[in-house]
């Protein structure tokens, strides 16, 4: 089944050229399914690049898939025209009497600030507080599993002296988990982030579970025991092309960065960098839409009754 998306988001286009069955919203309504609504907070400064990363994710897999792009409501977005947001975005106040079958939170590059510091982070609590009873399953990516994980559980966030930046080893630490189901023992992620969640604090959570770790970069995959609520502190969604652009754009703001570990071929700049996370974003995404089709309520209403 293809995933419903506005016909006139950028990202419609792109889909179809890469392959992805997308659908208009009048074909959808011909069909007598109920398709699995799934909200996508975006924080991202790239707005439109991130529709399409995740976009493409949700479209390979075999359910009928309506996206809704939602947005923080009382905060200016730089990097993205108003116009294009105010086309295909809702408020979240606007969104909050809806039901989600899965809500997507992603990150957003503020990782140095202190959480209380920054400006949305009232609107943010309010949001994770709403994903417990109008989300059956929730994934918050990056800062969003940093920021889910020191709300929910009070685990801190710590600096690094160093970016994170680049493409890590990670292995599997719950084999059993419906979300890793098909992993290779281990793959890869590209990690992109000035904090970390740090394995100890996580340890001493008794409500916090470990789904995948990296030896050298700690905590990728967790999970809140006894909930849907899943965090991912680093990038599958990530382009090939993600790490490098944002190093050529640290390169050209004069900014200190390392070359992105084990990413570009030979540690040459100059060549193309490869793809190697593609499968196991798709698995992952494909493993958290199937369990949500096994276990949501057909009535969208009796979410978090």
């Amino acid at each position: 089944m293809p995933i419903k998306i506005a016909d006139k988001l950028p990202a419609f286009q792109a889909l179809q050229n890469e392959g992805v069955r997308v659908m208009t919203e009048t074909a959808a309504i011909r069909q007598d399914i109920r398709p699995l609504q799934i909200g996508l907070l975006n924080l991202m400064p790239n707005k439109i690049k991130t529709e399409l990363q995740i976009a493409r994710l949700l479209g390979a897999t075999p359910l009928q898939i309506d996206l809704s792009l939602i947005r923080i409501g009382n905060h200016v977005a730089k990097n993205t025209a108003e116009d294009h947001l105010r086309t295909f975005y809702q408020t979240w106040e606007d969104a909050r009497h809806r039901k989600f079958d899965g809500f997507i939170i992603t990150g957003t590059p503020v990782e140095t600030i202190s959480y209380e510091d920054v400006t949305y982070w009232r609107e943010m609590r309010q949001i994770f507080d709403w994903t417990t009873t109008n989300a059956h399953s929730t994934i918050n990516v990056c800062w969003g599993a940093m920021a889910a994980l020191y709300h929910f559980h009070g685990i801190p966030k710590h600096q690094l002296t160093e970016k994170a930046f680049g493409v890590y080893a990670q292995k599997i630490m719950k084999p059993s988990s419906p979300y890793l189901i098909g992993f290779s023992d281990d793959f890869v992620i590209p990690i992109s982030r000035w904090a970390e969640i740090r394995t100890a604090d996580v340890a001493a959570c008794p409500d916090v579970e470990v789904l995948a770790y990296s030896d050298e970069k700690g905590v990728c995959i967790a999970q809140s025991r006894g909930t849907r609520r899943l965090h991912v502190l680093d990038h599958m969604e990530y382009d090939a092309t993600s790490l490098g652009d944002e190093y050529a754009r640290d390169v050209a703001a004069k900014v200190p960065i390392k070359l992105p570990h084990d990413y570009f071929p030979n540690n040459d700049p100059a060549q193309a960098p490869l793809n190697r996370w593609r499968p196991h974003a798709h698995l992952f995404f494909s493993n958290w839409i199937n369990e949500i089709y096994q276990t949501t309520p057909f009535e969208i209403e009796k979410i978090g009754q």
